[in-house]
């Protein structure tokens, strides 16, 4: 017995049915945390926590109070950073609404069901529509390829916000050890100023010293006490902004930090290759280049749908209380008499073109960066091995030979201490050194990664979610 086909309004029902299933897309188990993670592991080797609920941030704060119950180190205060930020935490959602678009674009639209009621005298006429986009049916995979593709740049974009605030709070915790030293040493030229000036004051009054002698120990009493102010406001200015990136509010912001900043290195790091190194590793000059190549990827995409972005197909069904019933169907398609869609075509290439150039400029500024980058650590190393080698040590070894000539009648208190006034100053500016070097250390580590800003896709990021549990762009 030969099988009767099924009706045609049957057929395409069954036909829907199994498009609208292949089309269903469902959520990943991390929203697409997964790559941003990683990405902490491997660059920074630190944690990262998702915060979505009540215990996510008791999990935090019990971290952060194990971290802030020691003297703070850079390297905690950049995992608390990760951890607390609420700006990156507000990052991290974006990875969540960005998923919510994509999954969306994996979904069909729905049908549209039309009913009309007609009478002409005594008869009346029921008509049933159901009208589907086909147009949205066959570019359904290309449009939920480059939704994943913005979803990996969002991924991009996230990483290089984590990568920035960590660069961020190492620098400003190196900032303010370093303004900690200074205070204490400004303090102690402070201290030998006034004790000049009050000696100055004692030995004009016997007649032992002129107006002139005295009003130069008084100026510098006054301005070294002016340094020191402006050490102390320098002082609570880069605490505060330590503050701000931890995240930190309350008894939090009484945190320790330690008295002297890391010795300088007996060498510094030698990289030959660091052009080359960029290159492979910056994730601004990977994304602009992923970038060339999903535009290209667009342009197809625009060339394919150029004549069918109107196209709709619909069902429909009369029936009347007299008569027999009329099935039917009825496909509506733009018509390209006016409009061929060649202006969209030339837009997309000259989007393309000018992504080529821009993934070019990308390349150029980035070994600029990284060689500028590389040239500042090196100097700023220099620099401070000099005042360490040299600056330092004669000047500790002049304060011991006027120590010796001032013991054996030579020199007059004065000139003592204007020599520890000289031999203070100097260690200040060690101090300064040595804080210029970790910090271009820390934008030699940044230059390395990528630009703090720039648009970035994860080339290598974890599919984002699609049809049947897998990637859009698979």
């Amino acid at each position: 017995m030969t099988p009767h086909p099924l009706p045609p309004l049957r057929r395409l029902a069954l036909l829907a049915a199994a498009l609208v299933l292949s089309g269903c897309a469902s959520f990943s188990p991390d929203g697409g945390f997964g790559p941003v993670q990683q990405a902490a592991q491997e660059r920074l080797g630190k944690e990262l926590l998702l915060a979505k609920s009540d215990a996510d941030l008791d999990t935090i704060d019990q971290r952060m109070a194990e971290l802030l119950a020691q003297p703070l180190t850079a390297d905690a205060a950049v995992q608390i950073a990760l951890l607390n930020n609420r700006g990156l935490q507000a990052s991290f959602q974006e990875l969540g609404l960005t998923e919510a678009e994509v999954v969306q674009s994996g979904r069909l639209p729905n049908p549209a069901f039309v009913f009309g009621r007609k009478t002409k005298g005594d008869e009346v006429e029921l008509e049933y529509f159901l009208a589907f986009n086909i147009a949205r049916l066959i570019a359904l995979p290309l449009i939920n390829e480059v939704e994943a593709r913005r979803f990996q740049q969002v991924q991009g974009a996230t990483v290089m916000a984590m990568l920035s605030l960590a660069a961020d709070t190492r620098k400003a915790w190196i900032a303010a050890v370093a303004a900690d030293e200074s205070v204490r040493y400004m303090s102690q030229v402070l201290e030998a100023a006034e004790a000049s000036a009050e000696l100055a004051r004692r030995m004009a009054m016997v007649g032992n010293f002129n107006a002139l002698q005295r009003a130069r120990e008084q100026s510098f009493q006054a301005d070294a006490a002016l340094n020191v102010a402006r050490a102390m406001q320098a002082q609570r200015a880069g605490r505060e902004r330590l503050i701000r990136l931890m995240g930190l509010w309350g008894e939090q912001t009484r945190f320790t930090l330690p008295e002297r900043l890391p010795a300088l290195p007996e060498e510094p790091a030698d990289q030959p290759d660091i052009e080359r190194t960029a290159m492979a590793q910056r994730l601004d000059v990977q994304g602009a280049k992923l970038a060339a190549e999903q535009t290209a990827k667009n342009l197809n995409l625009t060339k394919t749908t150029r004549f069918v972005n109107l196209l709709e197909f619909g069902l429909s069904r009369k029936t009347f209380n007299e008569g027999p019933n009329e099935n039917g169907w009825e496909i509506a398609i733009e018509l390209p008499i006016f409009d061929w869609g060649d202006a969209r075509i030339a837009q997309a290439e000259a989007i393309y073109m000018q992504s080529v150039h821009r993934a070019a400029e990308t390349a150029v500024n980035a070994r600029s960066e990284v060689r500028e980058a590389y040239g500042g650590y090196r100097t700023a190393y220099d620099i401070a091995r000099q005042y360490r080698d040299q600056i330092v040590p004669l000047r500790q070894q002049i304060a011991e030979q006027n120590l010796l000539r001032y013991n054996g009648m030579l020199i007059g208190v004065f000139e003592l201490l204007a020599d520890a006034r000289v031999q203070i100053a100097s260690v200040s500016a060690s101090i300064e050194a040595l804080r210029d070097f970790w910090i271009a250390k820390a934008d030699l580590e940044m230059a390395m990664v990528g630009k703090a800003g720039a648009q970035i896709a994860l080339a290598g990021a974890a599919p984002a979610p699609a049809a049947d549990g897998g990637g859009p762009g698979h």
